[in-house]
């Protein structure tokens, strides 16, 4: 495993982050609880020291679930715990923004019983909440931190202009976007962060799994599914695109031995100057092991500058 320094937190990190998303059992494959619990023991096992969650991620059951599951490891004093507020997932259908002062503060109660711990390293906003004032939710966040219950305070999913505003109530020490190889709409944002001094951590790594290249072949999946829901490259004209794109990943795998793509999307982002850590969804031992070995070698700058190229054009198309 590599680590970097998480921004001005003062924290190192591992270069990945273990999403919980899937653990929570909406939207993905579903894998019974032992399984998923030896995937967490393996990526702790392999160097992860950072594992990211909300209480969005079915009503708690993946703050619940990661809870219970480092209890029993007995790990929590080597990990890093980064969960998220101001989102609120209703009746498991519907997520409902909410950044009022008495929700943060119950939202954050909740995680830390969820949780089992009593302090959490990483507190995100999970998204902006267009109906409460910053002020609001930050001053929320700010009496947690001075109480102890959050040692460092970030924002998911905010624009430039509001990162600039919120950072008038209080000191943002982390970001987390959206970014991968097929999604770059972030980029201007996450070098904004970093110049700040934010840590950045990276979401949707693997594109939803299009980039370990084991989808080739187009298909519908249901509505509920979030690679129906949330990510846009598994619809056309996208699809078309991102093969084309794997095809030039399975030339660099070849030149490097043989490596999995799900390793070359993951050093493509790691190893940006703008990218403190990716987060990586893997709900099997098998999976964990796999990202994981992507930091075991690295992308040659010749390797990078093709993929940047190959991306470009894609998107220029």
């Amino acid at each position: 495993m590599r680590y970097k320094n998480f921004g001005i937190t003062g924290m190192t990190v591992s270069e990945m982050t273990l999403g919980t998303w899937g653990m929570g059992g909406v939207g993905w494959d579903n894998y019974d609880e032992e399984t998923k619990a030896d995937a967490i023991k393996t990526a702790i096992d392999c160097g992860v020291n950072f594992i990211d969650t909300a209480p969005a991620y079915n009503g708690g059951e993946a703050e619940r679930f990661l809870g219970r599951t480092l209890e029993r490891l007995g790990v929590r004093n080597k990990i890093r715990i980064s969960t998220k507020c101001g989102n609120v997932f209703v009746d498991g259908v519907v997520y409902r923004r909410d950044g009022r002062y008495d929700k943060i503060i119950e939202q954050c109660e909740e995680s830390l019983k969820n949780l089992r711990t009593d302090y959490i390293d990483l507190m995100l906003i999970h998204w902006p909440d267009p109906d409460t004032p910053f002020e609001e939710t930050m001053r929320a966040l700010n009496k947690l931190k001075t109480d102890g219950k959050i040692l460092h305070i970030g924002v998911s999913n905010f624009s430039i202009g509001q990162m600039k505003e919120i950072s008038q109530f209080g000191v943002i020490e982390a970001f987390q976007p959206h970014y991968s190889m097929v999604n770059r709409d972030s980029e201007d944002l996450m070098k904004y962060a970093a110049g700040k001094g934010m840590g950045v951590m990276t979401y949707g790594s693997l594109g939803g799994g299009i980039l370990t290249g084991k989808i080739r072949e187009y298909r519908e999946y249901a509505p509920s599914d979030s690679r129906n829901r949330f990510y846009k490259h598994f619809k056309e004209p996208m699809f078309s695109k991102v093969m084309k794109l794997l095809r030039v990943m399975d030339g660099i795998s070849e030149k490097n031995g043989g490596v999995a793509l799900s390793q070359i999307a993951l050093n493509w982002s790691a190893q940006k100057d703008i990218v403190s850590t990716c987060i990586v969804g893997a709900q099997t031992s098998d999976k964990i092991r796999e990202n994981c070995a992507a930091f075991d070698w690295k992308l040659s700058p010749e390797d990078i500058a093709t993929l940047d190229s190959v991306i470009e054009q894609l998107n220029a198309e």
